[in-house]
């Protein structure tokens, strides 16, 4: 389905979008990816979802991302004898592995991981936020803290240790049996919660197997500061702002957004711009003023797309809420500070000779009437290295591995187009530009720049560039 945009949108599916209506709906509307959530719903409701996502690809013919979001490790207090309980600031409060039911002194929290890595002075924040504590003593199986933030507790609510790394890998078992599930369902990418250190994203990929793109969610202090290794061992990245917003002060948030974007656009890995982005499109129809620029601006990073929770899982507007990011996204896009701004955040990348043959690509395109940028991509490398270049003209990337096209459907600016398996460059051009006229990018009177790997069907081996005419007669003259 062509996109008036390059920026995609990925929609996450709940009980207010669940059947094919609305699913199409949301698609047809501008949402790209599709979210399940595996913190909500059974395998059967889950397995329902994805059903019915490829339905809609079967029939609008349109290549559509499934993203699985994996949990991560929960971790909560128990229970209070009154279900909830005051806590006011300064006064004392344990946490430990005792299985009584709490009071105003105390509560349990089983996770003696978290006992065994505490320090006194380190933070702990419960229920988002909104109760902070600080250790002044702590053993094996206890904690006493100080309230330095009061307010209600209760039952089950989340604790954030924003100052510690924890012994604690990525993967919960419910996690894993997630992850086996929505891998033989044949999701496209895994969402990786809780990621601290490198080794989760590679434990994750052990377990994938290859049949699933792994998502690294940056949700954690620890994320942040092994970034860059995170970044190596992962196929994208999603900055998950929610936890960061808790775990670190919120005026830390966007520096740190707009460098993670970069970072990723520079790696020529995807990367999602997440949560609470129009959260008040979950009851209103439209969104707030600061919520249209919150997109904006990720927009104007150069992020390759914006995800929607709430708002189209359980929200009241879920299709709304999708039109809104697309009108948005299409206005920001035909800004001209959009392009200048895109334009002096690339980086000069000129390490292999697939690097050179992009840029080459992109700089062609841009300096002379060049109507689109045809790669073909098995793996998808290339691919992802044309919409690093983030160019002027229209990406179509062909492919005859319905997988890849999949997950391109994630980065910015990219067309996934099907096609047969393909063995010589003669193929590759006149296929691009059959391609290129039949889905409107381009006229037979146009001409576009095909780019390709030979020997064909080689990952990462991009070596070719040519300029070619869409008429098919012109390509190839008297042969």
């Amino acid at each position: 389905m062509k996109r008036e945009r390059n920026v995609k949108i990925v929609a996450t599916l709940g009980p207010a979008s669940e059947d094919y209506k609305t699913i199409r709906a949301l698609h047809e509307a501008g949402a790209d990816v599709f979210r399940l959530n595996m913190s909500h719903g059974s395998h059967e409701s889950i397995a329902e979802k994805h059903r019915i996502i490829r339905q809609i690809e079967a029939d609008l013919n349109s290549p559509i991302a499934i993203l699985a979001d994996l949990q991560g490790p929960k971790l909560r207090v128990g229970v209070f004898a009154k279900g909830e309980e005051e806590l006011p600031p300064g006064a004392g409060f344990r946490l430990d592995l005792d299985k009584t039911e709490g009071d105003a002194t105390r509560v349990n929290l089983p996770h003696p991981e978290i006992f065994a890595a505490l320090r006194p002075g380190a933070s702990l924040l419960v229920n988002d936020g909104k109760i902070r504590l600080k250790v002044l003593d702590c053993g094996k199986d206890f904690a006493d803290c100080q309230v330095i933030t009061g307010g209600i507790i209760s039952n089950r609510k989340g604790v954030n240790v924003p100052d510690v790394e924890l012994p604690l890998a990525a993967l919960s078992e419910k996690d894993r049996n997630d992850l086996e599930f929505a891998c033989e369902l044949g999701v496209d990418w895994l969402a990786l919660s809780f990621v601290q250190r490198p080794e989760d994203v590679v434990e994750a990929r052990t377990l994938s197997k290859g049949r699933a793109a792994i998502m690294s969610k940056i949700e954690k202090p620890n994320a942040v500061a092994k970034f860059a290794a995170i970044l190596e061992e992962s196929d994208g990245i999603m900055v998950a702002r929610g936890d960061l917003g808790v775990e670190l002060p919120v005026q830390n948030v966007p520096p740190i957004q707009k460098r993670l974007v970069r970072d990723c656009r520079a790696a020529a890995k995807p990367v999602i711009v997440a949560t609470q982005m129009l959260e008040s499109m979950v009851t209103s129809p439209m969104p707030t003023r600061a919520e249209v620029s919150d997109v904006a601006t990720a927009i104007y990073e150069g992020a390759d797309a914006i995800m929607l929770s709430a708002e189209s899982a359980a929200g009241d507007y879920p299709i709304e809420a999708v039109t809104t990011m697309d009108n948005v996204a299409r206005e920001v896009e035909g800004d001209d500070t959009y392009t200048e701004l895109i334009e002096a955040s690339r980086r000069a990348t000129r390490s292999t000779v697939a690097d050179g043959i992009v840029a080459a690509a992109r700089e062609i395109a841009e300096t002379t009437d060049i109507r689109a940028i045809c790669c073909f991509s098995q793996s998808g490398t290339t691919a992802a290295l044309v919409a690093r270049e983030r160019p002027r003209v229209p990406i179509l990337a062909l492919s005859s591995e319905r997988n890849t096209a999949r997950r391109l459907a994630l980065s910015w600016g990219v067309n996934c187009v099907m096609t047969e398996r393909l063995d010589r460059f003669k193929m590759a051009v006149i296929n691009a530009a059959r391609a290129a006229v039949a889905h409107g990018y381009a006229t037979e009177q146009d001409q576009i720049v095909v780019t390709a790997g030979v020997p064909f069907n080689v990952p990462g081996s991009t070596n070719i560039l040519r300029v070619a005419p869409c008429q098919e007669s012109l390509i190839y003259p008297g042969e």
